[in-house]
């Protein structure tokens, strides 16, 4: 009964995303198109019944690359949520249904994991947008975990923070009941996992929250893209505790 209500004001406000996408973001500057797309996100996990929880401090410009432990396809909402940025996601998305036109329009950078040569691509216009001041955001790990511990992080796309002297900000994700604090594996999208399944069980989890925890910038300082990458790793775990 929980869920139900919830499943339908979720379609709607899909609906309501795809119009805006279509009729409003042609009209609207870039700077504006950025805040609708956080609105909508913060909206969107209302509509889920997801309470969001924001520690650290937020970047409130870039240039920045932010890197967080990933749980679910929930995050990039909450990360929305919590402040605007432009995701690297698999190529494969953009052609997803809804989800694509979505992804396109919030910004993301698209990346075909299996060609090296794409990859160099996506780093160079890393730095590029690094340069232009952007926020950007990755998943180190390359893909989701229980949340109960995070993977080694690939050290690839940091070359894009370190060609551009950006920092890199660990960023630590956890969904947990918002009473007991203890970890909620509602959201959780691993292993035989479909993402009907975890949509529903969000959909009927009660008192989810997910703490959004933004740590202190990092810079390269001398340091190669492997080791930088597990300094952010070791720094996003004290995040989630």
């Amino acid at each position: 009964m929980r869920a139900l209500p919830r499943l339908l004001r979720m379609l709607v406000h899909l609906g309501l995303g795809l119009w805006i996408i279509h009729f409003r973001f042609p009209r609207l500057s870039q700077v504006a198109r950025d805040a609708a797309v956080q609105a909508w996100a913060h909206t969107m996990l209302a509509c889920l019944g997801v309470q969001l929880r924001v520690l650290g401090e937020v970047p409130q410009t870039g240039p920045v690359l932010l890197a967080a432990n990933h749980i679910s396809w929930l995050d990039i909402l909450v990360m929305h949520a919590a402040r605007h940025c432009r995701f690297i996601s698999k190529s494969d998305i953009e052609h997803w249904p809804v989800v694509g036109t979505l992804a396109t329009a919030a910004g993301t950078l698209y990346i075909a994991r299996e060609s090296r040569r794409d990859a160099l691509r996506v780093v160079h216009r890393m730095a590029d947008c690094l340069r232009a001041q952007e926020v950007l955001a990755v998943f180190p790990e390359g893909t989701t975990g229980d949340g109960s511990s995070v993977l080694p992080f690939h050290a690839n796309l940091f070359q894009a923070a370190i060609s551009a002297d950006a920092p890199v900000l660990p960023v630590g994700l956890r969904f947990a009941d918002a009473r007991t604090g203890a970890t909620s594996f509602a959201p959780c999208y691993i292993g035989d996992d479909t993402l009907v399944g975890s949509i529903w069980r969000t959909l009927c989890a009660h008192n989810l929250v997910a703490v959004v925890h933004f740590g202190p910038a990092q810079w390269a300082q001398g340091r190669d893209r492997r080791t930088w990458a597990a300094d952010v790793r070791a720094a996003v775990l004290g995040l989630r505790a």
